[in-house]
């Protein structure tokens, strides 16, 4: 299989640039997913590597080869759209095979090749129906499969699961992973649904603004992300985040925001900070409504309480700044109403500058240029 490097791409629609300079290396077999809002050239970072649109500046290399000037058929890359794009006329078995034979593939071996892939996707009862017939699921996985079936070097995945309900989507993403571990292909793939993201990728790319924020795997995002907006972005629900003043407490710097105050971890930069904003970020996991030891315990008011099953989101408030607490109801919700602070440990805290959004003390690990 081959890899995937991107060196300084920019791309340009006239004097408006959309990407800005994009470094990305992606190992073979690897699995690397583009994340991050619309119009942040997520999608046009994946057609110019598909070769639906032309890179401004900057290389693109399949493997060894550069192929900045090579034509979309050439480049033995298989992508698949949002939007399916089948053949309502054919069956599932032409739709299938149709890119083998436009390349007059012998028929004996697009035969075999479709019925592998059938075989693969779970479509052989379904391989003389037409689009029209199948479910938005199976015609994703024909679409697919059309992809699979040429035995590209690199697959290009724009949105594919968007058009699908939240049952199918999850079913879906657990196919396409294993279909990923069977294949072993190098993937590329975009979406704005970081669910998708951390279930998905060996790394995940987040982009805001047609340049990258960071590069990681999906644990090295949710635990240090490395600005505010990597922070909100990645996790379900986000980040806490509301602006505070450092003090000086007993035992080092504490973060004083509407009365409260809760310790910092030891960051060098905040130890003679008396008075400097900052902005603190705390995940809705990481506050517990039990005590914990080496912490902060934090006074809120209990506004509702989201119940998901197993868990509940407890949607609270440190005096006019909203704070979400997520935590296990075992069973029932009871004995969560009457929660009126929450309890966070000082390594699970995370500071970020005020005005840069910027993390302080993190670890720069996958910090865009």
């Amino acid at each position: 299989m081959s890899g995937v490097s991107l060196k300084g791409i920019v791309k340009r629609y006239g004097a408006l640039e959309v990407v800005h300079g994009i470094d990305l290396e992606i190992a073979p077999k690897e699995f690397v997913v583009l994340v991050g809002p619309s119009g942040c050239g997520k999608s046009t970072t994946l057609r110019m590597i598909a070769g639906l649109e032309e890179i401004s500046d900057g290389t693109c290399r399949i493997g060894d080869r550069v192929v900045n000037r090579v034509a979309p058929k050439d480049r033995d890359v298989a992508m698949v759209f949002q939007n399916y794009a089948l053949y309502p006329h054919l069956s599932v078995a032409d739709n299938i095979a149709f890119g083998l034979r436009i390349r007059r593939t012998p028929k004996g071996e697009i035969a075999s090749s479709v019925e592998e892939v059938a075989g693969i996707l779970g479509l052989t009862a379904y391989l003389d129906r037409r689009p029209a017939d199948l479910s938005g699921g199976q015609r994703q996985r024909v679409a697919m499969g059309r992809a699979i079936v040429r035995h590209p070097e690199v697959f290009l995945f724009d949105e594919p699961l968007s058009n699908l309900d939240a049952k199918l989507r999850t079913q879906m993403r657990a196919e396409i992973k294993r279909l990923h571990k069977r294949l072993g292909v190098t993937s590329v793939y975009v979406t704005h649904d970081q669910v998708e993201a951390m279930t998905l990728a060996d790394r995940i790319v987040v982009m805001r603004d047609g340049r990258i924020e960071q590069i990681g795997t999906p644990m090295e995002l949710f635990n240090n992300p490395v600005n505010t907006f990597v922070a909100g972005f990645i996790g379900s629900p986000p980040m806490n985040q509301f602006d505070a003043v450092v003090e000086t407490g007993d035992r080092g710097p504490v973060a004083v925001a509407n009365g409260a105050r809760i310790a910092l971890p030891a960051i060098d930069s905040l130890r003679h900070a008396q008075g400097r904003k900052i902005i603190v970020g705390i995940r809705p996991e990481h506050a517990s409504i039990e005590p914990v030891g080496g912490g902060s315990t934090v006074p809120v008011e209990l506004d509702l309480i989201e119940t998901l099953g197993s868990e509940a989101l407890l949607h609270t408030s440190i005096g006019d700044v909203p704070f979400v607490i997520k935590a296990e109801t075992g069973g029932d919700t009871d004995h969560l109403s009457g929660v009126n602070a929450f309890h966070v440990p000082v390594d699970r805290i995370k500071v970020f500058d005020h005005d840069t959004g910027r993390v302080l003390g993190g670890s720069r690990m996958g910090v865009a240029a």
